[in-house]
């Protein structure tokens, strides 16, 4: 591990997971949280924007940045698929907590992304834990940004399996597909953790019970939490756990080395029935046609991952807040 924490930018919409993942960062050595940024997504970003705040506040963390986000796509689209049926209608498990006392920054996400990077070029890591729209706008503010920024690890994408909001798309991808593949193919340093690794990631019955049963601040926070998450994936899933897409995307930052990768060019489907659909290809095969995907910048797609490893490691770092 590098002696100095990794600087990180959170882009977010909490989100239940979001919420253990932005739990985890704060807990994590090897990590430097500069702020987090909001998007819609499992909630609209105003919400997304309180609950960053909210969350915050919880850790003892007021001092970490809240940059509030784009409320519509890349293309100006206004009509946003939000999970609320999967997070709560407040996004955190219908707790209801009382509202923040902090105020989200003057700068909207995308400025201060760019901000960031053009202060510490080739330092700062974006975890995009949301659909892609604030890093989009932060390529189109500024040429630069993708050469500036160190990396972007993105949960989004399902490669070799269904979606999660229909067989082609991932929720995250399908938010804003035109947005996502502007990020894909922008040449920055993007590493892409999609559902066929988060899938394998899995918080049980028996590990929340753990939590609760732990002295940790954020474990005990997660608990409160957590009982809408699980039974949304007992009726779709039946599965009596939960996946940790956000988390897991999050220690990707933490080690990479729990992860393998492949290396390819990475298109997103914006029209039709699979609208959404990432695809990647694996360039074995050199085609005659030139086409879109002819010398375009590849990514790195997460492929297999040491889920056990990745559990302990959340477990671990939640027990002991």
């Amino acid at each position: 591990m590098a002696d100095s924490p990794k600087k990180i930018i959170i882009d977010t919409d909490p989100g239940i997971d979001d919420a253990m993942a932005i739990f985890l960062a704060l807990q994590s050595p090897e990590l430097e949280v500069l702020g987090l940024t909001t998007i819609f997504g499992n909630v609209y970003t105003t919400l997304s924007t309180k609950n960053a705040l909210h969350l915050l506040e919880i850790a003892g963390r007021t001092d970490i940045p809240v940059a509030e986000g784009s409320h519509v796509t890349i293309t100006n689209g206004t009509k946003l698929r939000v999970a609320d049926f999967v997070h709560g209608n407040d996004g955190l498990g219908n707790q209801n907590f009382p509202p923040p006392n902090g105020k989200p920054i003057d700068q909207a996400a995308a400025v201060f992304l760019v901000e960031q990077a053009n202060l510490y070029p080739g330092e700062v890591t974006v975890v995009a834990l949301g659909p892609l729209t604030n890093i989009a706008l932060a390529l189109q503010l500024d040429s630069g940004f993708a050469k500036k920024i160190g990396k972007i690890i993105i949960l989004g994408g399902a490669f070799f399996v269904n979606g999660n909001v229909n067989p082609a798309a991932e929720a995250n991808i399908f938010g804003d597909p035109e947005a996502a593949d502007m990020v894909f193919i922008s040449g920055a340093d993007v590493i892409v953790v999609g559902l066929n690794v988060t899938h394998q990631v899995v918080l049980t019955e028996a590990d929340r019970d753990k939590l609760a049963r732990s002295n940790g601040k954020f474990a005990k926070y997660l608990c409160q939490i957590m009982d809408i998450y699980f039974s949304y994936h007992k009726d779709s899933y039946e599965i009596k756990g939960v996946y940790l897409h956000d988390p897991a995307t999050l220690i990707a930052a933490v080690d990479p080395t729990l992860f393998t990768y492949t290396e390819g060019v990475v298109r997103v489907q914006t029209t039709g029935i699979s609208r959404g659909l990432t695809i990647l290809y694996n360039k074995q095969k050199r085609f005659g046609e030139v086409s879109e995907w002819c010398d375009k910048p590849t990514v790195k797609v997460a492929i297999t991952v040491d889920a056990p490893a990745v559990v302990k490691l959340v477990m671990d770092r939640l027990i002991d807040s």
